[in-house]
């Protein structure tokens, strides 16, 4: 009995150990995880594109994908889609789940005769084009330059016996999916899509008699959200880094849209944190630029004080070094990269005329962060930098980019540069700069006429099938072209595969690229006319410019609440708002 005891005891006291290990070992492995920011929700696709046979026999009940899945396969092998490949025909599916989505895919394989793992080639696309497309080489024009670049979207996988895989994140609407063993039968109970995306609502929003533009504003925030990854995008496809201009506009449509979120301050923070100075961010000194107006604006709508006295050390030292670059006349001699969009990146006087601009308004929007840190010798600086470079006043040459950046930077009158950015009408706009166009119209009062640019050049877009707004559009391309979500056909022009430029070549091009969402910001700014006065967003002026419209409603997102308008006109040509904001912002009309 003693033995007994003894045995029992030393017994509980090993296991007890063991268990208390194993409870440390539990406890650090939890504090050694990362938890994702982002959600994953399933999508099923809602139409079949295109089949390798028709004849119900290499591909049989295709219906089938279309269905909702729980998730859960049986071992019933009834009422699947099977393919089966032989010499003659390689069994091929083209799905579209309705709208691009960020993320890859799950296989449900149901039950089969043969378990051996089944190889299929995975092909993802943007538009139908790139799905189809049978080479990964961008040097090759046409339907043979699509990449995997950033992101692997075509891929050869093997498929499990009675199981699901999961596979793939890139930026997609279109998968295509062939068997490439020959004489056996895959059985697919389902092709679901992995959307990743952040689960946060839309605050702001827009309304008005043109569904064509209140369309156009939600495709520029679902483009933006979709980018609003681990950490703020500029494409879901390629380019799936941080751009420090590029982001400028995702900022103001984020802004607008989701109010103040914290994969701004992280992607602003990653480009400080990897740009040592002297360095410019992403190599390009216009983007160092761009990382300055953005605090400023940042700031003018969220009020976040710790989070910019926290730039300050940075931000001196970066405007110290712009000063350097800037001539006795005042001139500026930026060095690095010598960038403003793809557009213009072969033309020098056109990129000095946009940098003396952007150098002007860095210095501006210096000048009022350090006003806001009571840095009193940083913002004398800023002002007498801005002063000197007033004194150079390059032209626009006639180019919708450099007249835009110079009416917004005050050295060319936005009646002078209204005709250049009207010149031709959505001919010659960009996706990028296509905001700052719009912008400096709207310092002329011209929103009749920045309304139907962007009805024209955006909404081009919406009638080619995009459902997110993409890396570069040429306008006159629109003609004769066929849409995104339609098979290539020799007759038409290929939106996606015969166009594009520089790093964009064909079906490389991004159809989902955030710097294209101007229009968001700039529908809620003008037309329901919210303007950030005071910063923090304590003081706001609203002025409605209806234009051709009969009404406008909408919401926007505050620290302190939603400010919520409406906006009629009356039979006399008034308009009658009705406003309702937070009682802690003061509203100026």
């Amino acid at each position: 009995m003693k033995q007994f005891f003894i045995t029992f005891s030393l017994t509980l006291l090993f296991t007890g150990s063991i268990h208390a290990q194993k409870n440390v070992l539990t406890e650090n492995f939890r504090n050694n995880l990362d938890k994702d920011e982002i959600t994953r929700s399933y999508v099923t696709p809602v139409k079949v594109v295109w089949q390798s046979d028709n004849k119900n026999q290499q591909v049989k009940n295709p219906e089938v994908l279309l269905t909702q899945f729980d998730g859960q396969l049986s071992t019933s092998g009834a009422g699947m889609c099977v393919l089966q490949s032989d010499n003659e025909v390689q069994a091929s599916v083209l799905l579209d789940f309705g709208t691009e989505i960020y993320g890859g895919i799950e296989i449900a394989a149901a039950i089969r005769a043969e378990k051996k793992p089944v190889r299929v080639r995975i092909r993802l696309g943007e538009s139908v084009s790139e799905a189809m497309s049978d080479c990964i080489d961008n040097s090759v024009p046409g339907m043979n330059s699509a990449t995997n670049d950033h992101s692997l979207r075509d891929y050869t996988l093997e498929i499990p016996w009675l199981g699901t895989v999961e596979v793939g994140n890139s930026g997609f609407r279109f998968v295509r999916i062939d068997l490439l063993d020959k004489g056996v039968d895959l059985p697919i109970r389902s092709v679901r899509g992995i959307f990743r995306y952040r689960d946060i609502p839309y605050l702001g929003s827009f309304k008005c008699d043109n569904e064509r533009l209140n369309e156009i504003w939600e495709t520029g925030a679902y483009t933006v959200h979709l980018n609003m990854q681990e950490y703020l995008w500029d494409g879901i496809k390629r380019d799936r880094l941080v751009w420090l201009g590029d982001i400028h506009p995702e900022i103001m449509t984020i802004n607008t849209v989701f109010g103040d979120h914290e994969v701004v301050k992280k992607s602003l923070d990653f480009g400080r944190d990897t740009t040592p100075l002297p360095g410019w961010m992403n190599g390009i000194s216009s983007y160092s630029l761009w990382w300055i107006i953005a605090h400023r604006d940042l700031y003018l709508y969220h009020g976040d004080l710790d989070y910019l006295k926290a730039q300050q050390p940075y931000l001196s030292e970066l405007i110290s070094q712009i000063i350097s670059k800037i001539d006795k006349n005042g001139k500026e001699n930026l060095d690095g990269g010598r960038f403003l969009d793809w557009p213009t990146a072969n033309d020098e006087n056109v990129i000095h005329s946009g940098l003396q601009s952007l150098t002007l308004m860095a210095m501006e929007a210096g000048k009022d962060i350090a006003g806001w840190l009571n840095d009193r010798e940083l913002n004398q600086l800023c002002a007498k930098t801005s002063g000197s470079l007033r004194k150079h006043r390059p032209v626009d040459h006639g180019n919708k980019q450099a007249a835009s950046l110079l009416a917004l930077a005050g050295i060319l009158s936005p009646v002078k540069a209204s005709p250049v950015i009207l010149n031709n009408g959505a001919n010659d706009f960009a996706t990028f700069y296509g905001y700052y166009m719009l912008e400096a119209l709207a310092k002329d009062g011209k929103y009749r006429e920045a309304m139907d640019i962007i009805s024209d050049y955006w909404g081009a877009m919406l009638d080619l099938g995009a459902t997110t707004f993409w890396e570069n559009f040429n306008y006159e391309e629109r003609l004769n072209a066929i849409p995104i979500d339609q098979l290539p056909e020799p007759s038409k022009f290929n939106i996606h595969a015969d166009g594009g430029d520089h790093c964009y070549i064909g079906l490389r091009a991004s159809l989902c690229h955030g710097w294209a969402s101007g229009p968001t910001a700039w529908l809620t700014a003008h037309v329901l006319g919210i303007q950030v006065v005071e910063p923090g967003s304590k003081v706001i002026r609203i002025q409605p410019n209806l234009g051709g419209l009969s009404f406008a409603e909408g919401t926007f997102p505050t620290p302190y609440g939603i400010v919520t308008v409406k906006h009629v006109k009356q039979p006399d040509g008034k308009v009658k708002s009705e406003i309702d904001a937070p009682k802690e912002i003061k509203v100026i009309r």
